[in-house]
């Protein structure tokens, strides 16, 4: 099972987002060439969810 992807992480700028091992920058560890896949928050913004197609469903608040 995936884990599960953040929508709004607080440091993205410090995570390598290619894959599912979520690496930190300096210890990438699944070969995925020499650079960073950046978060779609830094790309698109904080709104970056609104756009496309993701399959990423938003947490909605359970009725009680």
């Amino acid at each position: 099972m995936a884990k599960k992807f953040p929508l709004h992480p607080s440091h993205p700028e410090r995570i390598c987002w290619g894959c599912d091992k979520y690496c930190p920058v300096d210890a990438m560890g699944c070969g995925n060439g020499s650079s960073r896949t950046q978060h779609p928050a830094e790309l698109l913004g904080d709104d970056w969810l609104e756009f496309g197609d993701w399959g990423i469903e938003p947490d909605r608040p359970k009725a009680s």
